[in-house]
């Protein structure tokens, strides 16, 4: 069983002496995908009212974004499992076509049903190409090299992110919403033809058995969980049947899923690796830290708007210096380790910086500091970032034998992706009660706080002096305690690396001690 395994790991694609042609494209096709992927999760958003105006169904709006989170988040495990089984090749292909059809649907979409089912279809092939374009990298680089890499990928996701936001409403502006969807196609096309050209396939081998059953269970615990985030407090109370419904079929169905993965001859995740301190220290971080970065990031915009008073434009350039920091300190703190080959300490230096630029962004809003002090932490946190993500990536697929790089990429996307939803959710709770408290009384009887949600200074303008000074100072309190949550959790993270155990990353693409 493991003879196919090791053959795949020593076809031509993926030595120390493949072709640096070859090597350059296959990254390209990967960089490719990991763009699609990262700019998918934004670039919808600022087309969503041109979608409603056109198609209507306001009611399911936030379906849109639902049922893409549904699928791919579900599916990330599933894509590194099976990877691992049948090689990177086919599951691209497969990842990539599913996107594409997907987005070529969701352009031709002609009801506001239609483009969610499109959606989840997109979803499903999303699931796939940011697992697949960092586990392609263990075939064909050592993990001594790999740091460089990886710190590649990260630029072009904090790129991407940032672009996604300003490129969807250009091209909404310009042409129509449908077009935020048909600009994957020659994208993904590219990264086909490269992937197909870059990588072979793996030689012929034994069948083994797909653990589809234990997909289905994580799909189904997944699936209650962030339904259970995404409604509790909107479509119904978090203190209601409905919550307890959804709490004890998540808490079910992940008890099934660990209780068969133990009995399954070929588990999805396999249980034993968390065994591996290393494994299992870095998934939880890894989720830990998205936690915290989607949990304060995602309502900074909202804060620089409400109470700095920018504008929506202002407040996107604001997020730069986190964008350039990410990109300088991935591409050169990559470099650095991998003619050092060990990354703890840029792990320990990156964790650090984060969670004192976050504690620094709670304590600058409880303080009403000026913008430039904000540009400090967000260049702060962007260099924490840059470092953190690709070298935690690393350590993680250095620590694992090469037969499960997959999987074990699969799982760290995957509670990264939970962690961002659990962070963003929670992020939304302290925000929503701490401002419902300091706006009890305070003057500000009949305002509508989904409208200044989606609307910003704008809905303030209509208000005013004394409820523009109430919003404000209460937004400020409430996002206060975002800002510090994710500092906490970014700390307990960084306590955890400090007790990781590092190991030397290697020098050639075998297996792991």
């Amino acid at each position: 069983m493991s003879t196919v395994i090791r053959n795949e790991s020593a076809a031509p694609d993926a030595t120390p002496s493949a072709p640096a042609v070859r090597l350059r494209t296959v990254l390209s096709g990967a960089l490719l995908s990991m763009m699609l992927a990262a700019l998918d999760q934004n670039i919808v958003n600022t087309a969503l009212p041109r979608m409603v105006g056109e198609l209507g169904g306001m009611a399911h709006l936030s379906w849109v974004v639902t049922a893409f989170m549904l699928t791919s988040t579900t599916t990330t495990p599933l894509y590194g499992k099976l990877s691992d089984l049948y090689g990177r090749r086919q599951l691209f292909f497969v990842a990539i076509s599913l996107f594409l059809v997907g987005s070529l649907l969701c352009g031709v979409a002609q009801s506001m049903g239609q483009l969610i089912a499109f959606r989840a279809l997109q979803g499903l092939g999303a699931g796939g190409l940011m697992v697949l374009a960092q586990a392609v990298i263990g075939d064909v680089v050592p993990p001594r090299q790999r740091p460089r890499y990886q710190g590649l990928f990260t630029g072009v996701f904090a790129l991407s992110s940032v672009a996604g936001p300003l490129l969807g409403g250009v091209i909404t502006s310009a042409l129509s919403w449908r077009w935020v969807f048909y600009v994957n196609l020659p994208i993904g096309l590219l990264a086909l033809v490269m992937i197909a050209i870059g990588l072979k396939n793996p030689p012929p081998g034994q069948a083994r058995p797909v653990d589809y059953l234990g997909a289905l269970l994580l799909a189904g615990a997944t699936a209650a969980l962030l339904l259970l985030l995404a409604w509790g407090g909107t479509e119904f109370a978090w203190a209601s049947l409905d919550t307890l419904a959804l709490v004890l079929g998540t808490v079910l169905l992940i008890g099934l899923f660990l209780w068969w993965e133990l009995r399954a001859p070929e588990p999805l995740i396999r249980l034993a690796l968390f065994r591996n301190a290393i494994f299992a220290r870095g998934v939880a971080v890894g989720g830990m830290m998205t936690f915290a970065m989607l949990g304060s990031t995602v309502f900074l915009p909202l804060y620089f708007q409400l109470v700095l008073g920018m504008s929506p434009a202002v407040a996107g350039m604001m997020m730069l210096p986190q964008v350039v920091g990410m990109v300088l300190s991935s591409v050169i703190g990559g470099r650095i380790v991998s003619r050092l080959g060990r990354n703890k300490p840029f792990l320990l230096a990156a964790l650090g910086l984060e969670a004192a630029a976050l504690a620094s962004l709670g304590l600058f809003a409880w303080i009403g500091a000026s913008p430039a002090a904000f540009l400090v932490s967000m260049g702060a946190l962007g260099l924490g970032m840059g470092m953190g993500m690709p070298n935690l990536t690393t350590a993680v697929q250095n620590a694992v034998v090469h037969r499960e790089l997959g999987a074990a990429t699969g799982a760290m996307a995957f509670v990264r992706s939970l962690g961002g939803a659990v962070g963003v959710a929670a992020s939304g709770t302290i925000m929503a009660s701490r401002l419902s408290v300091a706006l009890a009384g305070v003057g500000s009887t009949g305002l509508d706080l989904g409208h200044l949600a989606q609307h910003g200074i704008e809905a303030m303008a209509g208000m005013s002096p004394a409820q523009q000074a109430a919003v404000s100072t209460a937004y400020r309190t409430a996002l206060t305690g975002c800002f510090l949550l994710s500092g906490v959790v970014m700390t307990v993270a960084f306590l955890l690396v400090v007790g990781l155990p590092e190991r030397t990353l290697r020098n050639d693409l075998g297996d792991a001690d």
